[in-house]
């Protein structure tokens, strides 16, 4: 089955819905965004956060030693890398966490997605240019990736279940796309969900 992640919790009603509806993944932002969190925000979102849910923290070529704060502090499970991070940061950062690490890479070109493949992430994150933004890219562009990854990028209740199909990923990664203004909307949350996991 599809794994679902909702990204950019930042308020408390936004644990509330994904406790309801039980994505497998959520993410709070630390990097510059409308959806930033600092730390003191997420660990209190995170204490409410329902078990079984895996909290993610989304980084900008971060100070390691933040990322391993949060780690070691229970924050997050999962690291999610959005910058130039290149595979040695990766790795070193996976041997002083122990945690599972998600590196973005932006698709903008057939074999983009099949240079990371060998690499140490555990899991690659496809998006477009301008990661975060809510923006679809090319699918067609992705090719066949022997590595887990989850698909970003304008994903939303219209297309979610086309992209199922072409695509074929192991997650999902939505965060404005289950918005309304600007916020987090339970019923979208609930609806792309539901779609997901009926296909």
């Amino acid at each position: 089955m599809v794994k679902v992640k909702i990204c950019g919790l930042s308020r408390p009603g936004d644990i509330y819905a994904v406790n309801e509806e039980k994505p497998e993944y959520v993410g709070f932002v630390f990097a510059e965004s409308r959806r930033k969190v600092t730390p003191q925000m997420a660990a209190d979102l995170r204490k409410k956060l329902a078990p079984g849910i895996v909290p993610t923290g989304v980084f900008v070529d971060e100070d390691m030693g933040n990322i391993i704060s949060l780690a070691r502090d229970g924050v997050i499970d999962v690291i999610q890398l959005h910058g130039s991070e290149d595979d040695e940061y990766v790795g070193r950062l996976k041997a002083l966490t122990d945690k599972p690490v998600i590196k973005a890479v932006a698709v903008l070109n057939e074999g983009d997605a099949q240079k990371w493949a060998g690499a140490s992430a555990d899991y690659l994150l496809l998006d477009g240019k301008d990661g975060g933004k809510g923006q679809r890219f090319d699918w067609n562009l992705i090719g066949k990736v022997d590595k887990p990854f989850f698909l970003a990028g304008g994903l939303c209740l219209e297309n979610i279940v086309t992209a199922l199909e072409e695509v074929k990923p192991f997650a999902v990664d939505v965060s404005s796309g289950v918005e309304t203004d600007g916020f987090k909307d339970h019923a979208k949350i609930r609806e792309f969900i539901r779609m997901v996991r009926n296909g």
